[in-house]
C-alpha cells in the first residue's frame, strides 16, 4: 500500500527535523540512509502522516503561476532561513568530499543563522516541559497530535515511559508582509557581481 503524498509544508517541517536528527542521532541516520533503497523503507506508523494545522497563511499569490497562499508562507519561511543561515545553500551542497570538521564548521554557521531567523519570526516552545530522559505518565485522554508513542506500544492509558523528545509547538508566527508582485518561489535571487 502506497502512503499518500505529504503536503509541501509538512515535508518542509519534516526535512528540517530530519536534518538535525541525522546530524546528532547515528541510529536514526542509519535508518534514514537504509530507507533510500527501494523496498527497504520501514512501515509507517499509523497517524504519522497527519498534516498539522496551518499556523499562518500569507495573502493571495501575487503572480500567475506563483505558489498558493499556504505554500507561499512556507516558502517565505524557507527564504528567511536561506537569508539568515544559508540553509538552502548548505543542503544543496554535495558534502561527501568535505572533511567532517569542515562540515561541522559550516553546520555551526548555518545553525546560528537559522536559529536567529526562527527566533525573529516564530515563537517556539516545547510540547512537554519535563526533561528529556525523564520518566513520565500519560493519562487517558492525552492528545496523540502532541505525543507520539514509540517502542512497545500496547494496552491502554495510563502509559508510563521515558520522554525521548520534548517535541516542539509553534505558538506565534510573524512573517513579513509579501510585497505585491513578489514571487515566493525565488528563495534567494541570483547574484551577479559587476
Amino acid at each position: 500500500m502506497t502512503a499518500p503524498a505529504l503536503p509541501f509544508s509538512t515535508r518542509l517541517w519534516f526535512a528540517w527535523a530530519c536534518f538535525f536528527r541525522v546530524l546528532f542521532d547515528g541510529s536514526f541516520a542509519a535508518r534514514a540512509f537504509a530507507a533510500q533503497t527501494p523496498g527497504a523503507a520501514p512501515e509507517l506508523e499509523t497517524g504519522d502522516a497527519d498534516e498539522p494545522e496551518p499556523v499562518s497563511k500569507a495573502g493571495p499569490a501575487p503572480t500567475a503561476g506563483a505558489p498558493q497562499a499556504d505554500t507561499a508562507s512556507a516558502l517565505q519561511l524557507l527564504a528567511l532561513l536561506q537569508r539568515e543561515g544559508r540553509l538552502v545553500d548548505f543542503l544543496q551542497q554535495d558534502v561527501t568530499a568535505f572533511a567532517d570538521a569542515d562540515i561541522g564548521a559550516a553546520a555551526r554557521v548555518v545553525h546560528d543563522g537559522c536559529k536567529k531567523a526562527l527566533a525573529s519570526h516564530l515563537g517556539i516552545r516545547p510540547v512537554r516541559s519535563e526533561p528529556e530522559g525523564g520518566r513520565i505518565t500519560l493519562e487517558d485522554g492525552f492528545d496523540p497530535g502532541e505525543i507520539k508513542l514509540v517502542g512497545n506500544v500496547g494496552g491502554s492509558a495510563p502509559y508510563r515511559g521515558t520522554l525521548r523528545h520534548r517535541g516542539w509547538r509553534v505558538e506565534s508566527l510573524s512573517l513579513p508582509k509579501l510585497l505585491s508582485g513578489h514571487d515566493a518561489r525565488v528563495l534567494a535571487p541570483a547574484e551577479v557581481e559587476l
